[in-house]
């Protein structure tokens, strides 16, 4: 026993060592990675003159908490998780029967969407339902319905696409053009956004027929750069740079939601308030994402989404299997592009206004980034992500109480894309296939099982 016990404080004495001997090294990486960004800030004086402030605290705060991190980690975090590997290992294979709540997980989910606005509105108030209701719910479910759409190319066909944004501006902008030109409605412009944005993503498949991989991806960028640089200089029709206002509201059964008598607070006998609209534009994004994952569930289950996921695999192995890995291909690009001008036409209905700024290669790159912290081939993963990615850097604008900690200067949304990218490390390091690193198979023999991720092809979820 006195053994035992002499070897466990050991161990101990030991594990406390390493790591106070990585908080340090931490400590010291941290320093040199954030001086120059942190520690110095150059600034202009009433003089116009460039100064550099010292901001030595701030840094100190960085480092210590790199510190603090590293220690908790390699101390604690570290032996824990070793202790229930080895556990888990050990433990008898014994079939876990699944709870309510995770048979039920998407049922309640759409329960709880549908519900959130009333809640929203009765917590808040009519004025302070508009933020929760419009950077909470509508924004996070645009990017859920563009990365599921995305996820169709990426996910299910495993063609790597990063100009997927430019189906988001064709959406837009043919909303905007030809509801202001034409003066049609909303309803009918939505099919048709949908449709004009699927036919060029067949234009944008047909080159890419024979490309796979990082060639692939150029191209597609370079599709994306092409629809932009468009946009800024036909300003004949675009209006360049100015962009496109005054774009008209949707309506509902030809209610408007306006303040005249006909509008729908005057008819409902309702105070007069926006809020009323951004609760409408919330349900009709809702819808339009759960069409999106309708219509992805059930194209899987039929023999083009087993040929998506065929191609996806191996396409050497879909060609010998006599699949047309053309019309396969085509189809998957004008699918996913189909949806981004859906959710195209209802930003440009939400905001009013579009302008090229609103469709820049980082639009893609964070709709990509969802897909693959997700878990590619996953709509609940991908709708995690995109609640935790999203979410998280709106939340970012309400943290006013970090000034107290970092000092008056802090501002804490212009750090947002800096913890965006240790986020995405962490989750990558942790689950590297993703929030789901698992998925079910379209086709099975006899029972219905998931599929781990550790049994799929890298980088193909």
């Amino acid at each position: 026993m006195a053994n035992i016990a002499s070897t466990t404080a050991s161990a101990g004495t030991e594990v406390t060592a390493r790591a106070l001997r990585e908080a340090v090294f931490a400590g010291l990486i941290t320093l040199g990675l954030f001086v120059l960004f942190v520690g110095l800030k150059t600034d202009q004086n009433i003089r116009n003159e460039l100064i550099l402030t010292q901001r030595w605290g701030l840094l100190a705060i960085f480092v210590i908490i790199a510190m603090v991190g590293r220690f908790l980690i390699v101390a604690y975090v570290q032996p824990r998780l070793v202790q229930r590997k080895a556990a888990k290992a050990a433990a008898e294979d014994v079939a876990k029967e699944e709870s309510f709540f995770s048979r039920n997980f998407s049922k309640i989910a759409i329960a709880a969407l549908i519900l959130y606005p009333p809640v929203i509105l009765a917590l808040t108030g009519v004025q302070g339902s508009l933020k929760w209701v419009d950077n909470f719910g509508i924004q996070i479910l645009i990017y859920v319905m563009l990365a599921w759409g995305l996820n169709i190319v990426v996910g299910l066909a495993g063609l790597l696409d990063l100009g997927y944004v430019a189906f988001y501006a064709v959406g837009a902008y043919s909303y905007a053009l030809l509801s202001t030109y034409l003066g049609l409605s909303f309803w009918v412009l939505l099919p048709v956004a949908g449709l004009l944005a699927a036919c060029w993503g067949v234009v944008l498949g047909f080159p890419v027929l024979r490309l796979r991989g990082d060639y692939l991806a150029i191209v597609t960028l370079a599709f994306g750069e092409i629809i932009r640089l468009v946009l800024i200089n036909w300003t004949e029709v675009t209006k360049g740079t100015f962009g496109v206002s005054g774009i008209a509201k949707a309506t509902l059964f030809g209610i408007k939601f306006d303040a005249s008598k006909d509008g729908f607070a005057a008819m409902m006998g309702l105070p007069i308030s926006s809020a009323y609209y951004k609760i409408f534009l919330f349900y009709l994004i809702l819808g339009l994402a759960l069409l999106t994952a309708f219509v992805t569930i059930r194209l899987r289950r039929m023999p083009i989404g087993r040929a998506w996921e065929a191609l996806r695999e191996d396409e050497i192995a879909c060609r010998s299997l006599g699949i047309n890995t053309v019309t396969t291909k085509l189809t998957a690009f004008a699918t996913g592009a189909m949806f981004g001008g859906f959710a195209g036409s209802f930003f440009a209905v939400r905001q009013g206004f579009v302008s090229p700024e609103s469709f820049i290669f980082l639009e893609s790159a964070v709709i990509l980034a969802i897909v693959v912290l997700g878990g590619m081939g996953s709509l609940t993963g991908i709708a995690i992500a995109a609640v935790v990615m999203i979410g998280g850097t709106e939340i970012l604008r309400e943290l006013s109480f970090l000034k107290m900690i970092f000092g008056p200067n802090f501002t804490p949304e212009l750090y947002r894309m800096l913890i965006f990218g240790l986020a995405m490390v962490v989750v990558m390091v942790w689950k590297p296939r993703g929030f789901v690193g698992s998925r079910e198979p379209t086709a099975f023999l006899r029972e219905r099982r998931a599929v781990s991720g550790s049994f799929t092809k890298e980088g193909h979820g």
